[in-house]
């Protein structure tokens, strides 16, 4: 790679890391998995740079790669939670600001990866369903029944938990 292309990629990178980093952990409600996601992201935009480089729209090329990592990273095996016999110990107490945010992550862990993966690029992310499409590499017709599915659940999921 030659010197300009790597300062562009190391400003391209350092530009978008903490937005992706946030975008990686509204997916996979867990920081340290995000920031794999973020690396094995970097990882393929180091890869791929020549073509990154030139794309129409980076953040959207970027975009696609983190979500279809995360999608790909759900699948596996490993990544599946497991229910512990005993809760763990209970040392420290959640401040305050930050239960809604918990509360969010909560009602998104009950979605499937593809909704959880849609319900972000769409609504904390503000893509179009057309773009949501493309990056998730579906038809906008699927980005639109995830959508409206994914709601639902959280509607549902909302009100039972508030009870």
């Amino acid at each position: 790679m030659k010197r300009a292309d790597e300062d562009d990629f190391h400003a391209y990178v350092s530009a978008g890391m903490e937005r992706w980093r946030r975008t990686a952990y509204l997916l996979c409600q867990d920081w340290h998995t995000a920031d794999d996601l973020v690396s094995i992201t970097v990882t393929k935009l180091f890869r791929n740079w020549r073509k990154v480089r030139v794309a129409d729209n980076r953040d959207a090329y970027a975009q696609r790669v983190l979500s279809r990592s995360w999608l790909d990273e759900s699948r596996r095996p490993s990544r599946r939670e497991w229910a512990q016999p005993e809760p763990p110990e209970v040392g420290w107490s959640v401040p305050d600001r930050i239960a809604d945010r918990e509360s969010l992550a909560r009602l998104l862990k009950t979605l499937g990866p593809r909704q959880r993966a849609v319900l972000v690029l769409r609504f904390y992310l503000d893509y179009s369903a057309e773009d949501t499409a493309k990056i998730l590499q579906i038809s906008v017709g699927t980005v639109k029944s995830q959508s409206a599915r994914g709601l639902e659940t959280l509607r549902a999921t909302a009100v039972s938990f508030g009870s």
